[in-house]
């Protein structure tokens, strides 16, 4: 098994990705709480105690635990879209779909046009679809 993000999103869904994430990050967080406990009463910022520390995942799992980091972040980040799409054809209001994103309405509205040209560059989107897209966004709202 290559341990790619590319090889392993062919290889798990969504679900099985997060939750193998969330096992390996346990398995790792474990062994290395004991350590950072040591810290509390040093600088917060000093990391150095982890050098040399230990951790229970041997070299695959632990590239298989940044890999499927990227898998899973991917995949979020491919989401946006969808969310932003279905929120807006749902009567969402920029003010709520920036609510739920923690940003300004300007600002949900930009990341909004940014992802679209991104996907159309991409070619995940075609022309039509990326017009139809801008259409639902309609004007950007001030402020």
């Amino acid at each position: 098994m290559s341990i790619t993000p590319d090889a392993l999103e062919q290889e798990f869904s969504l679900t099985t990705a997060v939750t193998r994430l969330d096992f390996l990050s346990r398995r790792d967080s474990e062994e290395t709480a004991s350590d950072a406990a040591g810290a509390a009463d040093g600088d917060e910022d000093d990391w150095s105690h982890l050098q040399g520390g230990s951790t229970s995942l041997d070299v695959a799992e632990s590239l298989e635990l940044l890999a499927l980091g990227e898998v899973v972040a991917r995949r979020a980040r491919d989401s946006r879209l969808v969310g932003f799409r279905a929120a807006l054809r749902g009567g969402a209001s920029w003010e709520l779909v920036a609510a739920a994103l923690g940003v300004t309405p300007a600002e949900a509205w930009t990341a909004y046009h940014r992802l679209i040209d991104e996907q159309e560059q991409a070619r995940a989107l075609d022309a039509q679809s990326a017009a139809a897209a801008r259409d639902l966004a309609g004007s950007k709202p001030g402020g």
